[in-house]
């Protein structure tokens, strides 16, 4: 039987916004202070420094990020990681109950780009667009074909694997192994009108680039595809 102490520990934690036994209610209010989100998005390829998270996300205070990270650990979601030599450091990660958000993020990025609201001009972090990725190919299409794929976006560097109708995104280690196609670019909103707006490589404007088979690059790029927007009666 639960003590007082521990039922009073639940109750506070759960209700504090909407007083409702509601489990998607309960889960905003787990994740749904401003920045719980987006620092979440950021750890969901591997654990970061403070100052990785902050640098990705510049318009965040360090109190802010100090407060949503505390809370986010308290409820079990992130947990801090002390990484020995050669250099010591304290990394912020999402335990696996954490990791086990993507799912539900993919659905609601999908959901939420059908908005005649979504602007896809504004800022995109490299780890928003490996994620976008994962979320936006098209399962069916990518069935049946396997390719390896580096990705360069700015300072950082990932490597993909397509396999099985699913693309898997790991951050690339030191040692880079060959890739059937890498493709670079200065930041990650450079990748947008390719993948997404289906310009052509080398077009107008376009400041991507890439190495590999020109056939295996345009069919990886063709599995890409936002959903359609809805627009708003009336």
């Amino acid at each position: 039987m639960k003590s007082r102490k521990e039922t009073a520990a639940g109750r506070k934690s759960h209700g504090k916004w909407y007083d409702d036994a509601c489990g998607a209610a309960f889960g905003m209010e787990l994740i749904g202070e401003r920045w719980s989100l987006p620092i979440i998005r950021e750890l969901m390829l591997g654990g970061r420094r403070f100052s990785d998270i902050r640098a990705n996300l510049p318009a965040i205070s360090a109190k802010v990020l100090t407060e949503r990270l505390e809370s986010l650990e308290a409820a079990g979601i992130v947990t801090r990681i002390m990484l020995g030599a050669p250099a010591p450091a304290r990394l912020y990660a999402l335990t696996p109950w954490g990791l086990a958000l993507e799912p539900m993020m993919q659905e609601l990025g999908r959901w939420a780009v059908q908005s005649a609201g979504f602007d896809p001009r504004l800022p995109l972090t490299p780890v928003s667009l490996m994620l976008s990725m994962r979320t936006m190919i098209d399962p069916a299409a990518a069935q049946g074909w396997e390719v390896s794929v580096h990705f360069e976006v700015g300072a950082e560097r990932f490597v993909g694997r397509l396999a099985h109708g699913e693309l898997r995104i790991m951050r690339a280690g030191p040692e880079l192994e060959g890739a059937d196609i890498t493709f670079r670019a200065a930041d990650a909103n450079a990748y947008l009108p390719v993948f997404y707006g289906k310009q052509p490589l080398g077009s107008p404007g376009t400041t991507l680039v890439s190495e590999g088979d020109a056939a295996r690059i345009e069919r990886f790029i063709a599995m890409f595809k936002l959903p359609a927007r809805q627009v708003p009666a009336g």
